[in-house]
């Protein structure tokens, strides 16, 4: 029995991104010095498993940590805020070589204000990406910020882009690739894996 061939993609140029983003939503991303993310709902598919013994696992999206360390590589400092605190959380964002974060906060404000105050970053250059209430107060103060699909009715309403993928499932990598193209570096870093 013969083969099957499926579509005839295309050949992509060895070093063009083939991915794009509206013109107008890159200019509303453009000058991003810092990006302050939640966890649960945006790393994590905001679902809290819980051992026998008491212990949280989370699970996160491989994804979402290239990401992560792609803004790193191209100059925007990766900063956490959350509302809950847990060994796996502090293994991961250590793994990925993340140190401004604040961990079991219930008022995010402060403790972002902080984050941003000890590195010099003001509000209008900093993006956030949230997903229920508590992250509020950080996206009205930011230049920029996003959700994803399965954030609260308030949030996504309040947001210059919703994510097409759900927390946990590479929301958080689609934030940080339009920051990258939004900040002029994502073509570069995409040639240097390429070269």
């Amino acid at each position: 029995m013969p083969a099957t061939q499926g579509p005839q993609v295309p050949p992509v140029p060895a070093d063009e991104p083939v991915l794009h983003f509206d013109p107008a939503l890159l200019l509303r991303a453009q000058g991003v010095r810092a990006a302050i993310f939640d966890v649960d709902g945006v790393l994590t598919d905001g679902g809290l498993l819980i051992g026998e013994q008491g212990e949280s696992l989370k699970r996160f999206n491989i994804l979402d940590g290239q990401g992560l360390k792609l803004l790193q590589r191209a100059g925007i400092t990766p900063l956490v805020v959350t509302g809950r605190d847990s060994a796996p959380l502090r293994q991961r964002l250590a793994s990925l070589g993340i140190t401004h974060a604040r961990f079991g906060v219930d008022d995010k404000l402060p403790a972002a204000q902080q984050l941003l105050d000890a590195l010099g970053v003001p509000w209008e250059d900093t993006a956030v990406i949230g997903d229920d209430w508590p992250d509020l107060p950080l996206m009205q103060r930011a230049h920029f910020a996003a959700a994803p699909p399965n954030a609260h009715a308030e949030v996504r309403a309040r947001v210059a882009w919703i994510t097409p993928s759900r927390g946990g499932e590479g929301a958080a990598r689609e934030f940080c690739d339009l920051l990258l193209v939004a900040s002029g570096r994502y073509a570069a870093l995409l040639r240097e894996v390429l070269a």
